[in-house]
């Protein structure tokens, strides 16, 4: 649900320094879950493969429908058959293409905040992976040293339903 980060670390080697160095951080600051986040993470556990499945969907449908849009000069996204790396991206990634989306808007930085900003389902916030749709202008965040196309957005596409999705792109790049 977005809401917490857990993971394992471990190694094939326990004498190793990187080892020893993930050793005394947990004894410094701790590594163990507490009750309520081992609690979020079982809960976010078992809607994940649906919420997954939904992402994924929503994301191919709607790279689909902006890779043809008149106001889109590109669409970075895996499960397209046009992007470059198509071929290794279906090999390694049975399951779907995932929830993460770039787009190129036709001009600038000025129309890519435009679209940003009128967008009503999407949020304007910086996170991925979560169950809402979210918005982000890298360049913006980045700084005028990026390397980031200033007329990209970044897209975390979430479970909402697929049309309501496809319908606030729209009414947003009318905006432009």
């Amino acid at each position: 649900h977005s809401d917490l980060l857990g993971g394992v670390v471990s190694t094939a080697d326990p004498d190793s320094e990187a080892w020893t160095f993930i050793c005394e951080e947990r004894q410094i600051a701790g590594a163990v879950l507490g009750s309520f986040e081992a609690w979020l993470l079982l809960r976010g556990l078992r809607t994940l493969a649906l919420r997954v499945e939904r992402m994924n969907a929503n994301t191919i449908a709607l790279a689909k429908y902006l890779e043809t849009h008149p106001k889109i000069d590109a669409v970075l996204y895996p499960g397209l058959t046009a992007h470059p790396h198509h071929d290794l991206a279906k090999s390694q990634m049975t399951g779907g293409f995932g929830s993460l989306m770039s787009i190129q808007v036709k001009g600038g930085k000025d129309e890519a905040l435009r679209v940003a900003g009128s967008l009503d389902v999407f949020q304007r916030a910086t996170s991925l992976g979560g169950t809402e749709s979210l918005v982000e202008h890298r360049f913006t965040i980045e700084g005028e040293t990026s390397a980031i196309p200033e007329n990209l957005l970044r897209l975390s596409v979430g479970i909402e339903h697929e049309a309501d999705l496809v319908s606030d792109l729209d009414q947003a790049l009318t905006s432009i």
